[in-house]
């Protein structure tokens, strides 16, 4: 029997032109980028078709565009047949992993991650936070030297995404992540690659994005999802609605458990990973997790006839 699991991909994912194949040829696309222009209350189609770049990185705009142009995707696989037996998102991308599972209302989600980008955005004053990659360290020795860098420098840094075996993302005050990047390379980093974000993701600085955002998920209705959804601050499998709210909660400051949550995933056997949105990371990621899991992506209607071809 064939089963799939379903992969969101997260921030930075964006770029000009995403979702128009799929918004021209097919027509539940279509609806998607208009019901998401009514809920927002402005074209955000227009700003995935047409950009400009500059205005896509903007956070609060990122969020909901990658939002968007994943369940556009989604419905398009629907309506050919392929529908997931789990799913997974990657920080952001649970939002659409919910509305997948049938756990969120689409224009719920799609107006909750605006102001999750500008909540995320204002919890911080621009360069105070930073963001670097570290690769080719093991994620107990970046967290180590997270640590260390951490005490030393009397500041928060720590490990904001588990990504891949040798890849990590930290996250925290500038000065602590620029030592913790020294640290790595001391200990053997291949590479510290401070990242171009816009605030300091998946840290204890985002306390005040995340108390902002508690408010707004807690007036939302979570309905129980038709299938499980691995939830990236526990790397768990979760059906119960409030577990769900909770998780999204928990996430702005929490470390995204990418390898622990497809590890679990290969465990429940599905014959296909399918990555559903813009961009090829998580399919990337997945090689570097382990090369021999089928992976997929779909973003567009050439990457969409590749994977029922192969399905």
């Amino acid at each position: 029997m064939t089963n799939f699991a379903f992969l969101f991909p997260g921030q930075n994912s964006q770029y000009a032109g995403m979702g128009r194949d799929l918004a021209e040829k097919f027509s539940v696309a279509r609806r998607t980028f208009e019901e998401a222009d009514e809920a927002l209350g402005f074209p955000i189609s227009k700003l995935c078709f047409e950009g400009p770049e500059d205005q896509l990185k903007l956070t609060e705009f990122q969020q909901p565009a990658i939002c968007t142009v994943s369940v556009a995707a989604l419905r398009v696989l629907a309506e050919n047949g392929i529908t997931p037996a789990f799913v997974a998102g990657h920080s952001l991308g649970e939002y659409a992993a919910n509305v997948a599972a049938g756990s969120i209302a689409f224009p719920d989600a799609v107006r909750t991650v605006r102001h999750r980008g500008r909540f995320m955005q204002e919890a911080v004053p621009a360069g105070q936070g930073a963001m670097a990659a570290v690769l080719g360290l093991s994620s107990e020795d970046t967290a180590r030297a997270c640590a260390d860098a951490a005490a030393e420098s009397r500041n928060i840094v720590s490990p904001a995404n588990f990504n891949s075996p040798l890849q990590t993302v930290i996250s925290g005050a500038t000065p602590a992540v620029e030592r913790a990047a020294e640290i790595c390379k001391e200990r053997g980093a291949r590479r510290v690659v401070m990242l171009q974000v816009s605030a300091p993701f998946h840290c204890a600085l985002m306390q005040p994005a995340q108390d902002r955002l508690a408010e707004l998920l807690r007036a939302l209705t979570f309905a129980a999802p038709r299938i499980p959804v691995v939830v990236n601050v526990d790397a768990a499998l979760v059906t119960d609605p409030h577990q769900l709210r909770e998780a999204l909660i928990r996430q702005v400051t929490g470390t995204v458990r990418w390898v622990d949550s497809i590890r679990l995933l290969i465990a429940q056997a599905p014959t296909h990973f399918i990555e559903v949105g813009p961009g090829t990371v998580l399919t990337g990621l997945m090689r570097q997790i382990d090369r021999t899991q089928p992976c997929h992506n779909v973003e567009d209607s050439a990457s969409l006839e590749k994977t029922l071809l192969t399905l």
